[in-house]
């Protein structure tokens, strides 16, 4: 559960902190960027948040009683784990651009980690809607896709204007309500 409050906690502080940085415009990447005023306090915010989530996806793995798949949960591990090598690897190029292949596969696995979670939701929906206790979080689930799919989408749309900073905080938000709320589960659940 703390890694939500992590990654929230470092673009407010970002906001605090760094010259001319601008929640509307400027997107949260562009924090730990090559380059970034004091990188490496939000490169280990991020990598902190990254990893908490990463171990978390562990937990996960058994911690949804039931004989259900395991994909959902294989799924969210695998998306974590992505998240993580973004944070330490693949930072944005200066200035947030992507112009080295460094700063697009940033850009690129972090699309391919917000599918993965996505297909991730379904097929927990899936395992949790007849487990006791998850029921509630099953209908979260699968009401969720649609909600990322359109939250996606838009920031597509404003990705690169003057409003992308905006519109990404609404996205990556959503994803880590989500994260908090199936951590919760977790806990509350075991």
């Amino acid at each position: 559960m703390l890694s939500p409050i992590i990654y929230t906690l470092a673009w407010i502080i970002g906001g605090l902190i760094v010259p001319d940085y601008n929640h509307i415009r400027d997107d949260v990447s562009s924090l730990f960027a090559v380059g970034a005023h004091k990188r490496w306090l939000f490169s280990s915010f991020f990598i902190t948040g990254s990893a908490l989530s990463f171990i978390f996806s562990f937990g996960l793995l058994w911690g949804i009683e039931g004989n259900g798949s395991i994909v959902g949960p294989i799924l969210f591990l695998i998306s974590t784990f992505i998240g993580l090598l973004v944070a330490i690897f693949f930072p944005l190029d200066e200035g947030g651009k992507l112009e080295t292949l460094r700063g697009k596969l940033h850009l690129i696995l972090i699309v391919i980690s917000g599918i993965i979670i996505m297909v991730s939701m379904i097929f927990l929906w899936l395992r949790t809607k007849t487990v006791e206790g998850w029921i509630g979080f099953a209908w979260f689930s699968l009401v969720s896709v649609p909600i990322m799919l359109i939250l996606m989408a838009i920031s597509g749309i404003f990705g690169g204007g003057p409003y992308m900073g905006l519109v990404e905080r609404f996205m990556v938000s959503y994803f880590q309500v989500y994260y908090f709320v199936i951590a919760l589960m977790l806990f509350l659940n075991n």
